[in-house]
């Protein structure tokens, strides 16, 4: 049998892992056969930059939507053509961006410019850290694992609940009066 040759499910899984399952039994066969050396696990994705060699991610958290690019750099973050402290002058705020930097161990290596619509300050704040984690994946694709185990990458699906007709809001009641 040819190597690229598949007959049944076990050639296909012997090709999908590589040929390290085809050298098993023979490694059992001959017990002075020297186990086939491991090969380093190759990244699932490509990296993505474009020809400025940034990489791009649009983030989104409530209404807000953040178109975000990365690049290697000194750390420097703009939002909407101004600087992090200028745009997002609560603390929390800044420490909510430089999340996904933390988790991945990459404080000051990257630029950062987003440009930011919708929502109040902290979605759009969430929005750029979903999207510095989505553009950080790309650039390097080692790091998506720890980003996404940090749960950086899952867009947070809570929005404000509509207002209902004969309601005060959402969910509350007018006040009931007896009389």
């Amino acid at each position: 049998m040819s190597d690229n040759t598949v007959t049944d499910l076990a050639d296909l899984g012997q090709l999908a892992t590589g040929g390290a399952a085809a050298a098993a039994p023979a490694a059992e066969a001959t017990p002075e056969a020297p186990p086939a050396p491991a090969a380093p696990p190759a990244p699932l994705r490509e990296r993505e930059v474009d020809a400025q060699g940034r990489s791009y991610a649009t983030g989104r958290r409530k209404d807000a939507v953040a178109r975000v690019w990365i690049k290697p750099g000194s750390g420097k973050i703009t939002v909407n053509g101004r600087d992090q402290e200028v745009y997002f002058a609560r603390p929390t705020l800044r420490l909510v961006i430089n999340q996904p930097f933390q988790v991945a161990d990459r404080d000051g290596q990257y630029d950062v410019v987003a440009t930011v619509k919708g929502g109040g300050l902290s979605g759009q704040a969430g929005a750029v850290k979903h999207g510095i984690a989505q553009a950080l994946g790309k650039f390097e694709p080692a790091l998506r694992s720890a980003v996404k185990a940090a749960g950086f990458l899952t867009r947070d699906s809570r929005v404000v609940e509509r207002k209902k007709y004969g309601r005060a809001k959402a969910r509350r009641s007018f006040q009931f009066s007896k009389r």
